[in-house]
């Protein structure tokens, strides 16, 4: 028998916000890989809709490549780069930007077409508008992080890197908060946790995405090519070159010291992430032992991926894996605060 009743939950919604997660999750990867290569600034131009067509003429490829020597990256650090090179780093970043935009399409579409076909839980449509609109913001300020490369650096500036990934991982948060709302309903699932969890598991996710953006930091000062020993830095338990002369030239763009605060913002992970482990085999963590035992084994996998970079002088495919990982134990995070809370 059908229905014309507002759906309380929705499976297609769900399955829809998952594999935009999914396309977040690929950017941000890809994302990392162009900050590896040098590749972010290869494409100098704003343009949301042509831009999505690659040159397809030698015509095309020398105008865009004059536009890219015109940048302070070329003059200072890549002189004399053929064409050749340039088309290598040129790919990257065009991914990363194509992706952007398969993102809004993959978004928009479904979207409306649930929405025709009332299949999107009404309490989640404002939601819903909310995600796309940070996604349009995310894009915006991506062009925002690129223009500080191309006027007085070499690079982008560290902090717009932080600001444009920490969108991302918001909004990637967001839509898998949002998928298993979708999928669960707004009723309380079976199954109890002790009232501590909840706050434990808010405090964790907030920590896992400060995390984040201290990764952030270090890729936008190129913080992993210095220090590249461990577990000492330097042969210094503390490195002579952490102060900058100031508390933001220090925590914002000191590559020792965002180096050190990477590290051991990631002890402290590790050692959180361990201890939830244990404390759901207590009494009243049956509802979030599994999720709790798969961050702690994602931690202890990412940390040896951390370290195995650093001393590798972060070779391309450990640091997208690197990037992977962390941005899957964000996702892990997400889930078991949701779960505290839905089994209160």
């Amino acid at each position: 028998m059908t229905t014309t009743a507002e759906p309380q939950t929705s499976r297609a919604t769900a399955v829809w916000l998952a594999g935009v997660a999914a396309v977040v999750l690929a950017m941000v990867v890809v994302g990392g890989a162009t900050r590896v290569t040098g590749s972010g600034l290869s494409i100098t131009e704003w343009r949301p809709i042509s831009g999505a067509i690659p040159p397809l003429s030698h015509a095309d490829w020398a105008r865009v490549f004059d536009l890219y020597r015109a940048t302070p990256q070329y003059r200072l650090t890549n002189q004399g780069m053929s064409l050749g090179q340039f088309q290598s780093i040129f790919w990257w970043e065009w991914v990363h930007r194509l992706l952007g935009r398969l993102l809004g399409v993959v978004f928009l579409i479904p979207f409306l077409v649930l929405l025709v076909r009332r299949r999107l839980p009404r309490r989640l449509t404002w939601r819903c508008v909310g995600l796309f609109a940070l996604g349009g913001l995310q894009g915006a300020v991506g062009w925002w992080m690129v223009k500080s490369g191309l006027e007085n650096r070499t690079s982008v500036a560290p902090e717009r890197l932080a600001t444009h990934l920490g969108l991302a991982l918001l909004l990637f948060a967001a839509l898998v908060w949002t998928a298993l709302e979708a999928w669960s309903g707004p009723r309380r699932r079976s199954g109890q946790v002790e009232p501590g969890w909840i706050r434990a598991s808010g405090l964790f996710l907030a920590a896992v995405y400060l995390q984040c953006l201290l990764g952030a930091l270090v890729a936008g000062n190129h913080a992993g090519l210095v220090n590249a020993d461990w577990p000492l830095m330097a042969g210094r338990l503390f490195p002579s070159d952490y102060w900058q002369g100031s508390v933001w030239a220090t925590l914002a763009h000191g590559a020792a010291a965002v180096q050190f605060n990477h590290r051991l913002w990631a002890y402290g992970l590790l050692a959180a992430g361990l201890a939830m482990a244990a404390a759901s085999l207590r009494s009243g963590g049956e509802a979030v032992r599994p999720i709790t035992a798969a961050i702690a084994v994602l931690l202890l996998a990412q940390v040896g991926l951390g370290i195995a970079a650093l001393l590798l002088t972060v070779p391309l495919p450990l640091a997208m894996l690197h990037q992977f990982t962390a941005v899957t134990i964000l996702g892990a995070a997400t889930i078991l605060a949701w779960r505290a809370r839905r089994m209160k």
